[in-house]
């Protein structure tokens, strides 16, 4: 498949996926149906404005291999019979695409085009997005006991000042690409799988604010949990925050509605491995499958995820859950960005098609209204651990490490 990205940042360090082919299986010749791309959307409006078309080997297990990328922009696809990349052995001429490691194919009368010029086609994501349809996220992440001990290096909850552990770098890196769809940059952010006041909690508030500001704000969240009297337990149960964010989605859809607009929301769920009842997962999946919501899990370390894999592979309803493995892509923020954004595009379509529900017309955006709100790493963060003896962890007010539960 390829993508289509535009650069969201002036130094051009930040680029978003616009525009996502279907994948072809099993074809080292493939041909593309036409891609057809809101100009606004991709450049707001300006030819010469950089962007980035890059193609990839599909797997199914997530990890997308990058047969190579180059640079461009609208007037030079308008305009250029040819590219030449600098990396890489893939040569562009028109629109075909030859590539290195035996990928040759074509990009099919590629076109970018205002959406009210052509014929009648069905309406696309970006067609919602330009109608001022609004992304709502929610963040809700595993503090379950399979984690590990917090105090032992190499855990994924633990605390180093000098680097970010696998929950953080997750944040980090997959927040932001979410996060950048998000109208306020106002998020909900839930834990579950701890003990709080001696009762397993799954599903509770994180952090003091109902909403974490930005992606900074979903990080001060997070840490603050190691702050309160809590233990790490278990068992791992989705179920209530699927609930949770479902009722939200649809609260959020009637409200918007009410006011002649559209809203849609977006779960991410991240964790560290299997749910203890997988079945009953999928239950619940499917009672809200029909609800104004796509669920994205990440997979934070390297245990098995083959039950994440199974909930994505299994469809009852409108198919809403992506898996996404963190490490088999953590060192590629472009496969990272087309593996998170795989399918909500196509599902947040469905949706709406389903309920008969069309796009508003598009409305103009300024560009100071436009927030960006990326997670910088130098930015000052308290990570400090106050630790007890080897029996319990003290967490600002006292919680542990509950060994206690076992999957």
């Amino acid at each position: 498949f390829f993508t289509v990205s535009a650069q969201t940042s002036p130094n051009g360090d930040n680029w978003d996926v616009v525009y996502r082919s279907e994948h072809l299986d099993s074809d080292l010749n493939p041909v593309w149906k036409e891609a057809r791309i809101n100009v606004d959307a991709l450049c707001r409006g300006d030819r010469e404005k950089p962007i980035r078309i890059g193609v990839y080997d599909y797997s199914k297990k997530g990890k997308f291999l990058s047969m190579g990328e180059f640079e461009t922009s609208v007037a030079g696809l308008l305009e250029t019979k040819s590219f030449q990349l600098e990396k890489g052995k893939i040569e562009v001429t028109g629109a075909t695409v030859e590539g290195g490691n035996g990928l040759a194919g074509s990009v099919a009368k590629m076109q970018i085009a205002d959406p009210s010029v052509g014929p009648n086609r069905p309406p696309t994501f970006v067609d919602y997005l330009s109608g001022g349809c609004e992304l709502n996220l929610t963040v809700a992440i595993d503090f379950t006991g399979s984690n590990g001990d917090p105090r032992r290096p190499g855990t994924l909850h633990h605390v180093d000042p000098n680097s970010l552990n696998g929950y953080e770098s997750a944040i980090a890196s997959i927040v932001p690409i979410l996060a950048n769809y998000d109208s306020d940059k106002k998020f909900p952010v839930y834990g579950f799988g701890a003990k709080l006041g001696g009762q397993v909690r799954h599903c509770f508030q994180v952090g003091r604010d109902p909403e974490a500001f930005g992606v900074a704000g979903v990080m001060d969240a997070y840490n603050s949990v190691f702050k309160i009297p809590m233990a790490l337990s278990g068992p791992t149960v989705f179920t209530e925050v699927i609930k949770t964010a479902a009722a939200r989605a649809t609260k959020a859809q009637e409200a918007a509605m009410q006011s002649g607009k559209q809203a849609y929301s977006v779960l991410l769920i991240l964790t560290d491995g299997a749910v203890s009842d997988v079945q009953a997962t999928k239950r619940a999946i499917a009672a809200v499958s029909e609800e104004p919501l796509s669920i994205v899990i990440v997979g934070v370390g390297h245990a098995n995820f083959s039950s994440m894999q199974y909930l994505d592979d299994s469809t009852l309803g409108r198919d809403i859950v992506q898996f996404v493995p963190f490490a088999a892509h953590a060192q590629n923020r472009a496969s990272l960005s087309a593996a998170t954004l795989d399918e909500i595009p196509k599902q947040l379509v469905q949706f709406f098609q389903q309920q008969g529900i069309q796009p508003m017309s598009k409305i103009q955006i300024e560009e100071e209204e436009i927030i960006l709100q990326p997670y910088l790493e130098e930015e000052e963060i308290d990570l400090t651990l106050d630790l007890g003896n080897d029996d319990e962890i003290v967490m600002g007010g006292g919680g542990y490490y509950d060994n206690g539960y076992k999957k």
